[in-house]
């Protein structure tokens, strides 16, 4: 099991995977907005969404997981 974190902190913009979906590396996981910008955030690993601890709306810290990712 791995998390993909947030590399920032910000305002989750849009959740673009659900548990269940597989995700590959590269692929777009969740855009994040910073001082009103999109930043994307990629998956790294290739595996199958656990879970998505965030919601849209919600405030992450540097370091905060996003999304659950079992490889």
């Amino acid at each position: 099991m791995q998390a993909i974190t947030a590399s920032l902190a910000g305002m989750v913009f849009k959740v673009l995977v659900k548990p269940g979906d597989q995700v590959s590396p590269g692929q777009e996981v969740v855009r994040l907005e910073s001082m009103k910008m999109e930043i994307p955030v990629e998956s790294e690993i290739q595996g199958t969404v656990l879970e998505v601890p965030v919601k849209e709306g919600d405030f992450v810290n540097d370091g905060d997981p996003l999304v659950i990712i079992e490889d």
